[in-house]
């Protein structure tokens, strides 16, 4: 049965790959409602070979669309005003702002890691940072054979994560021109700086990638810490994950499980120069894991290398993954 959908931030970066992935996906479209704000509405974008004008995202015109499934990109304070409209009128949001994700009542779902999760909402589903996801995709099947400990994040993260501005930050970078989004140069540069800083002078995108992890995970004990920097890298964010176990691992024993695990490909031989990079993952909605190795300096220790698609797996398709995951359920 074709479903009713809604992308809100349509125009942007996450909302147009929303777009491609579920035109890609062959997701069931019987109706879709395009809405970004009063500036880009009347805007036409294209989707599977049909022209569709954007709506501007009003109250009344949320009411008027019956959808059944919003995939929203379009910040936190639009999330916090029009999700709870859109759930009001029978549908199911999966938001991809942060707006949500700690909430009690909201699940916080990736498909690979906790797809149970997504049954129990109340009308919204939160979809979780972009470094996250692709960690906790490497981490769960880790999580399920030898019990974590403790996480040391380190990630190198896309100036796509900071959205088109973000991008082009790069681009005149290059050119020599200031930058327009971070408070100093990427081109060349590595920024240790995503998001605000808290008063414990952690970063918002650390404490994410801290909070979030237990929560998808659910297990508040994890012992979590995270550095995250922005590189000069278009598409891709890496992530050096350093882990502690409560049961011994082997390298051998690493492997063998995240070769079994569903959506991550495993890059990893050394001998031969073979391991993750961005430019691997650009396009691509799998989670690349590479550089496993033990960490002998503790006692049950892993080292890992993950790359993604912070665009893709990371963002839009993750939402659809969970848009299909509840459309599949609601009719087998």
């Amino acid at each position: 049965m074709d479903e009713k959908i809604a992308v809100v931030g349509a125009t942007g970066l996450v909302g147009r790959t929303m777009l491609e992935v579920l035109g890609e996906r062959a997701f069931p479209i019987s109706e879709l409602h395009l809405f970004a704000s009063k500036n880009s509405a009347g805007k036409t974008i294209e989707f599977n070979g049909k022209p569709y004008v954007v709506e501007e995202l009003t109250e009344d015109a949320v009411k008027k669309s019956g959808v059944k499934y919003a995939i929203f990109s379009a910040g936190s304070d639009v999330s916090k005003r029009f999700a709870p409209v859109f759930a009001s009128c029978g549908s199911v949001v999966i938001d991809n702002s942060s707006q949500w994700r700690m909430d009690k009542s909201v699940p916080l779902v990736v498909p690979e890691v906790n797809p149970q999760a997504a049954f129990a909402h109340h009308g919204i589903i939160a979809n979780p940072n972009c470094s996250t996801i692709q960690a906790v995709v490497a981490l769960k099947p880790l999580h399920d054979a030898f019990k974590i400990k403790r996480i040391v994040y380190s990630t190198y993260q896309a100036v796509s994560g900071a959205g088109k501005q973000g991008l082009l930050d790069l681009v005149d970078g290059e050119k020599g021109e200031k930058p327009k989004k971070f408070p100093y140069p990427i081109a060349h540069n590595v920024l240790p700086h995503i998001d605000v800083f808290a008063d414990d002078c952690y970063t918002k995108e650390e404490l994410k990638m801290i909070n979030e992890t237990r929560k998808i995970l659910g297990d508040e004990s994890l012992r979590i810490t995270a550095t995250t920097a922005r590189v000069p890298v278009y598409y891709g964010h890496s992530e050096s994950i350093n882990i502690e176990f409560y049961k011994p691992v082997t390298r051998a024993a690493a492997i063998d499980v995240l070769k079994a695990a569903n959506g991550i490909i495993v890059c990893d031989d050394p001998a031969n120069s073979v391991y993750p990079q961005p430019l691997d993952a650009e396009g691509r909605d799998e989670v690349f894991v590479g550089r496993i190795r033990e960490d002998k300096s503790v006692e049950h220790g892993l080292n890992i290398w993950v790359v993604a698609d912070n665009i893709r797996k990371g963002a839009a398709t993750n939402a659809v993954q969970i848009a299909e995951l509840l459309h599949t359920a609601a009719h087998q």
